[in-house]
């Protein structure tokens, strides 16, 4: 196997990056159930995926494999984690204390994958001072300070639509360089901060129309109707 390059983190399309995580979960039930190695085939048939998209997913991480032999479980792991920074933690700061940012704070998995959200801030006084899973929820004036501070890259945005942007600005202007937008808004950055945006509702939305569809419910100018049982 090759060491690695730091060429490869260029253009690498956003689905292989949304499917090398579900790879690195299937392969942790493998390493756990005793195999000690695997192919792209093997991973594929797994997963119920097009063997061909696998390997170039795979390839990407820069690991070389054996023809029909495929690779040791364990350093495939080790060279996905790799790829995608999940061995080189990040600290993150939260903005929005609230349902959302809480349960955030509450998911522990983040800190296996890379990512440590070590501080909350909100500007509700009821919020502030509060504990949340062990970070004390702090004024969000405070938040350029800590930034610097703690020379912090990463911020996570839990708060209302109305509040997203102003929090982005003040994030950017701290000199965050990466935000996970959990806002329901769309917001602006500079070219040099990364965005990532998890829209619940565009998800729901999607959910709500697939299912409606597998039922057979068709809107209509007064409201709905169902395709008739056959």
């Amino acid at each position: 196997m090759r060491g690695p390059n730091s060429n490869l983190r260029r253009d690498v399309p956003e689905a292989s990056l949304r499917r090398l995580p579900i790879y690195y979960r299937s392969l942790q039930e493998m390493l756990l159930s005793g195999v000690a190695q695997v192919s792209c085939a093997d991973l594929a048939r797994i997963l119920g995926l097009d063997p061909t998209q696998v390997r170039k997913d795979i390839e990407m991480t820069g690991i070389v494999g054996k023809p029909r032999v495929g690779y040791p479980l364990g350093d495939l792991v080790r060279w996905i984690e790799n790829f995608l920074g999940w061995n080189r933690p990040k600290t993150a700061v939260l903005a929005g204390a609230g349902s959302l940012g809480s349960a955030l704070l509450g998911y522990e998995k983040f800190r296996s994958h890379g990512m440590l959200i070590i501080a909350a801030f909100d500007i509700d006084p009821d919020k502030i001072g509060q504990r949340i899973h062990g970070r004390e929820v702090q004024p969000l004036m405070f938040l350029p300070d800590f930034v610097r501070q703690a020379h912090t890259l990463v911020g996570v945005i839990a708060t209302s639509a109305a509040a997203a942007q102003s929090v982005t600005d003040l994030m950017v202007s701290a000199g965050i360089r990466a935000i996970w937008n959990f806002a329901p808004a769309h917001i602006q950055v500079p070219e040099r901060v990364i965005l990532q945006n998890e829209d619940l509702y565009h998800s729901l939305a999607s959910l709500s129309f697939k299912l409606e569809s597998k039922m057979g419910v068709t809107p209509t100018g007064n409201g709905i109707s169902y395709a008739e049982d056959n």
